[in-house]
């Protein structure tokens, strides 16, 4: 958990997304954080395409944007997909001091990466444990990708804070927001513009992250083919959050595409882990989450309760922060940035 209380000053989540860049901030002051701070860009098409930077002068530019009266230079910033793997291994119990040496030579068994070529972090995730061996969260990044990352804030006058994960930083929200979910087995699907983020976390542990490639773009594009709608038009019938008859069949095959998805998922981490149980619950976060009708179609096709996420549920927000924002059509948005900005 890392949500700054009792810690002073504010932190900046930066979420560069393929159709929206976000960014808010949140102050640590006061006992609890606050939300002082939201905005947001379009991202021109095609300038990030899967997570890739593919222009990174027209990206940089907007993000200076964005930071116009800005009180730092320092954001925190996230890297995902293939390119990051989280993994749960175990080894011989031992002082932090030597775990250190000993989990980077395990990884070489877990990474399918050039070890020397990638950045390594862990977390012990039983440390008052008395057994022989403890479990440990493995989380390694292709440096090459951490690196672009800095380069693109550097050429936006910023600094990486802290470089976080995708998969964490939405864990991070969720738990502040749904701490009664933080027991048994429950899935978060981020819907974002071209990839769908699925983490499934069992007792408050991240066990499972998966990509998918599949977004609201698709949506979009599906109604643009059929309907012969422009890219405007599609997109206000996909954020419109209302019942709308041509948009049905869509959100029956996207969703059991990504139905599909978390299935597999599930079932090879039931595969691998012996201990995993089923699926029990989905929350579900990002742009799709907009989309009237997916919630209810993954809950039909899983068998399982869903419901948006919420990343303002439980977090305090500043009264100005929402005054020219609709705030309902925002926060699906709003998960992973906010997480982003909880971390100290």
């Amino acid at each position: 958990m890392a949500f700054g209380f009792g810690k002073k000053g504010s932190t900046v989540g930066l979420d560069i997304g393929s159709g929206l860049i976000k960014l808010v901030v949140i102050e640590h002051g006061g006992g609890m954080p606050e939300l002082t701070r939201v905005v947001m860009t379009p991202v021109l098409a095609d300038a990030i395409v899967e997570g890739e930077v593919m222009d990174p002068a027209v990206v940089s530019e907007a993000i200076k944007g964005l930071c116009t009266g800005l009180k730092t230079k320092k954001v925190v910033v996230a890297v995902g997909g293939r390119d990051v793997i989280v993994k749960k291994i175990q080894v011989d119990r031992m002082k932090d001091s030597d775990a250190a040496e000993v989990v980077r030579w395990e990884a070489q068994q877990h990474v399918p990466f050039d070890i020397e070529g990638v950045e390594l972090d862990f977390q012990v995730l039983d440390p008052e444990g008395d057994g022989l061996q403890m479990e440990v969260l493995l989380v390694a990044a292709k440096r090459e990708l951490v690196e672009s990352k800095m380069t693109l804030l550097a050429d936006a006058g910023l600094q990486a804070e802290r470089v976080d994960v995708d998969a964490f930083a939405l864990h991070n929200a969720f738990e502040l927001n749904y701490p009664e979910a933080m027991e048994g087995v429950v899935t978060m699907v981020n819907i974002g513009h071209e990839v769908t983020n699925v983490n499934i976390v069992q007792d408050g542990i991240p066990l499972l992250t998966r990509d998918l490639n599949v977004g609201t773009r698709k949506f979009r594009e599906d109604l643009q083919r059929d309907l012969g709608l422009s890219a405007e038009d599609a997109e206000s019938i996909l954020v419109s959050g209302e019942p709308r008859p041509e948009l049905a069949r869509y959100v029956d095959a996207r969703g059991d595409e990504i139905a599909v998805g978390v299935e597999r998922a599930a079932a090879f981490l039931q595969a691998a882990t012996r201990d995993a149980a089923g699926l029990k619950q989905l929350y579900v976060s990002g742009g799709g989450a907009r989309i009237n009708g997916l919630a209810a179609a993954l809950s039909s096709r899983l068998g399982v309760p869903a419901q948006v996420a919420n990343p303002l549920q439980r977090l305090r927000v500043r009264n100005d922060v929402f005054e020219t924002l609709d705030v309902d059509q925002i926060a699906p948005l709003l998960m992973q940035s906010i997480g982003m900005a909880l971390r100290t």
